[in-house]
């Protein structure tokens, strides 16, 4: 039996959820201690340490997942609950420095959400017509965080449709009535919502679509019967993004999370050796079970899965071998590279598929150097070199490690293509933006995008990018120290 672990609030980062646990509860002697599981005593100290760390790489972006999914849809005294499942949750503002359950927000689109579980039948998403102009996206992401389906303004169009979502285990026919049915390898699901919002004054706007934004089970859209209901869920609480990094009952949560994930043909030998060490397994993983070689083999394995993390980061993403466009898409896009959706759910959690958006990070200057709020920078676009899109742009700052937005008087976190008109474009026409702490003069804050005091990344993102972005012909240059 999965332990409930106690924990604090989840704060900074990444996710995803589950449902009943089958196995029998089992009494616990506490007079002895425990003896390690069949599982984990069939495999050597070194083989469990390599186990782990592909374990741990592999189920990275699942616990994480599970993380925001349990603050969004599970614990109702989180300030940052949204609400039940199988609901569209929609938020009528952008996001600011106080949502901290995801790193790497936008501040663009406002946010609707709805959290899926599809295990007793599907759902019928409708969505309203939208005028032509503003840019909307439907981002549809299983339990692993592969974007398995898109609807909006790039993939069906603003003219409105009705969508089927099914579960892995449903064998039904497309209902009339039905645009397309969409299949979850998963049996809980993600629905995220981006609408495009024109300024402050365009909110009322945003709300009117928001409402559009409908889910209802099959059933209830066919005017049926529902199906005989499924056992509640007993989630288990989840850990914080730092103990993440480090407890061994982060395998726990993913024996929890794996099993609304049904195994698929081509993971099955790879399932199977996660379970010789219990995740997955009849009984389960229980970290408090293993001998103390297998728990030390456990932890060197976790910690090996982060050594690879930052040198894939230090050697491939800052270099540019690798770009975050890579990181995130289907299945199929990722082909197996469990590493880099590793560092897709670490860097920017549901992050979008590169046909819907990309993600340009500058970690440090011009000069190579890492960019802090002890130095002014200069961001600049030049005169017919802005970003090619077919919606819209947004130049963001972050402040590191947390990754979150950054706090400041003038309570702007990004400037993006809409704000063009309020800002002082330069001689040739082109744009420069001053990232800096203080204020750069009262002449030039029309331009001014806040930094924090301390390290932080900037994010340029592309909203349906044009070929020239996603080809790499068209490219931004890093900020310049000034």
């Amino acid at each position: 039996m999965i332990r409930r672990l106690a924990v604090g609030l989840a704060a900074l980062i990444l996710l995803v959820g589950c449902s009943t646990d089958t196995r029998d509860a089992e009494t616990t002697d506490t007079s002895a201690a425990p003896t390690p599981t069949e599982s984990s005593s069939a495999v050597t100290p070194d083989e469990a340490r390599a186990i782990a760390k592909e374990a741990y790489i592999y189920g990275f972006p699942v616990v994480d997942n599970y993380r925001v999914q349990y603050t969004y849809f599970v614990d109702k005294q989180d300030p940052q609950y949204k609400g039940g499942r199988n609901e569209v949750h929609s938020t009528a503002r952008v996001f600011t420095p106080d949502d901290t359950t995801i790193q790497t927000p936008n501040s663009d689109t406002p946010y609707s959400t709805v959290g899926a579980d599809l295990r007793a039948e599907p759902l019928v998403l409708t969505v309203p017509p939208i005028q032509q102009d503003r840019y909307f996206s439907v981002q549809f992401v299983d339990a692993y965080t592969y974007n398995f389906a898109y609807v909006g303004s790039r993939t069906t169009g603003n003219g409105g449709g009705t969508y089927l979502l099914a579960g892995p285990n449903w064998d039904g026919e497309k209902p009339g009535g039905v645009d397309e049915v969409i299949r979850s390898d998963t049996e809980l699901a993600f629905l995220l919502f981006r609408t495009q919002l024109f300024g402050p004054s365009d909110i009322e706007e945003v709300k009117k679509i928001q409402a559009g934004y409908q889910v209802a089970p099959l059933s209830v859209f066919l005017n049926q019967p529902p199906p005989a209901p499924v056992p509640a869920i007993d989630f288990v609480p989840p850990l914080t993004p730092e103990q993440q990094r480090t407890s061994p009952q982060f395998f726990e949560i993913l024996d929890f999370a794996l099993r609304f994930a049904p195994t698929l043909p081509q993971e099955r030998a790879l399932r199977d050796r996660f379970a010789t060490i219990g995740i997955g397994a009849d009984d389960g993983f229980d970290a408090d079970t293993l001998s103390p070689d297998i728990r030390a083999a456990v932890d060197a394995g976790m910690a090996d899965a982060w050594a690879e993390f930052d040198t894939f980061r230090k050697d491939e993403l800052e270099t540019g071998r690798v770009t975050s466009a890579q990181l995130f898409g289907t299945r199929e896009d990722l082909d197996g590279n469990y590493l880099r959706r590793m560092a897709g759910a670490a860097l920017g959690i549901y992050g979008n598929t590169a046909a819907e958006a990309i993600y340009p990070v500058f970690t440090h200057d011009a000069q190579g150097e890492p960019l802090t709020g002890a130095n002014n920078y200069v961001f600049r676009l030049p005169s017919g070199q802005l970003p090619p899109v077919n919606a819209f742009w947004s130049l963001t700052v972050y402040e590191m490690p947390a990754s979150r937005l950054v706090a400041n008087p003038m309570k702007r976190y990004l400037i993006n293509s809409e704000m063009l008109p309020s800002l002082v474009p330069d001689a040739d026409g082109g744009y420069t933006f001053y990232v800096q702490n203080s204020s750069p003069g009262i002449d030039r804050e029309a331009n001014w995008l806040p930094a924090p005091e301390g390290p932080f990344q900037l994010v340029l993102r592309l909203y349906w990018p044009k070929p020239d972005a996603l080809n790499g012909t068209w490219k931004s240059l890093p900020p310049e120290k000034v």
